[in-house]
C-alpha cells in the first residue's frame, strides 16, 4: 500500500459518499469517514493521519496494541471490533472510542476499567439490526433495556449505535432494512429516553450507499481504500 493508491482510492470513495449524499438531499458534512485498518501494517494508519483523518479503525486489541508502539504520527484510534471483556483494561487511554459495546457485562466492565484509569470512554451501542446469527450486537427489542444500563455507567459517554448488515452483496435490500431499522431505533429512543444520541456508524465498503441513504453518520471503510485484506497473524 502506497499513498498515492490510498489518495487515489479515498477519492473515489468520497465521490461514492458524495453521490450517495446527493441522491437523497444530505450534506456531505453529515457523513464522516473512517478508514478501517486492521490486519494492515502500521503504515496503514501512517498514511491514514498523513492524509488528514484524525482517527482509524481496528477490530482486535492486541493487533492494534502493536501499531501503536509503530506509529508516531499524531490520530486516534477506534475499537470497531467485537470486545472480551478480559481486554477490557487495555482500552482506556489507548482507544478514543469503542464502537463495539455488545453486552451488559462489557458495558460493566468497561466502566470500572474507566473508572480506576480515571478516563471516561466514549461508546457506541452495537445491535444486531438486522438480526443476523453471525453478528454480535444485542437484538432491537432488546436496545431499550442495554441503553438504560449503558446511561447508568457514570463512566462511559453514549454517543449512538453500530451496526453491521448482514452480508448479501446481490441483494442491497437487505442492507437498507437493517440500517433503517437502527435509525427508526435510535429515532425512538431519543424521544423515550430524553437524550442525545447523535452518532449512526453504519455502512461499510460494499454498502456505504444504502447505509447513508438510510441515516448514517458515520461509514467504516477499509477494502475500498486500502485493498483486499491481507492474512492476518494467527497467534494475534
Amino acid at each position: 500500500m502506497s499513498s498515492e493508491v490510498f489518495l487515489n482510492n479515498l477519492s473515489q470513495v468520497r465521490a461514492r459518499i458524495t453521490r450517495a449524499c446527493d441522491a437523497c438531499s444530505r450534506a456531505t458534512e453529515e457523513v464522516a469517514l473512517l478508514p478501517v485498518t486492521k490486519t494492515w501494517p502500521a503504515e496503514a494508519a501512517r498514511i491514514a493521519f498523513a492524509a488528514g483523518f484524525s482517527s482509524v479503525g481496528e477490530n482486535r486489541v492486541m493487533e492494534a496494541l502493536e501499531k501503536m508502539e509503530e506509529v508516531t504520527e499524531e490520530g486516534n484510534w477506534e475499537l470497531i471490533g467485537h470486545l472480551q471483556s478480559n481486554k477490557a483494561k487495555f482500552i482506556p487511554n489507548n482507544f478514543s472510542r469503542v464502537q463495539s459495546v455488545d453486552s451488559e457485562k462489557l458495558l460493566r466492565r468497561l466502566d470500572a476499567v474507566a473508572a480506576n484509569a480515571n478516563c471516561p470512554l466514549r461508546v457506541l451501542l452495537q445491535v444486531n439490526a438486522g438480526k443476523d446469527p453471525s453478528k454480535f450486537g444485542v437484538l432491537p427489542e432488546e436496545t431499550d433495556g442495554f441503553l438504560e444500563a449503558a446511561l447508568s455507567c457514570s463512566n462511559l459517554k453514549v454517543e449512538g449505535f453500530m451496526t453491521i448488515a448482514p452480508f448479501a452483496p446481490e441483494d442491497p435490500s437487505v442492507a437498507r432494512s437493517c440500517f433503517e431499522s437502527l435509525r427508526q431505533l435510535r429515532d425512538r429512543m431519543v424521544g423515550s429516553f430524553e437524550v442525545e444520541l447523535p452518532e449512526l456508524s453504519m455502512g461499510m465498503s460494499g454498502d456505504i450507499e444504502e447505509a447513508i441513504r438510510a441515516g448514517s453518520t458515520l461509514v467504516r471503510v477499509g477494502s475500498a481504500l486500502f485493498g483486499d485484506r491481507i492474512q492476518r497473524n494467527p497467534s494475534i
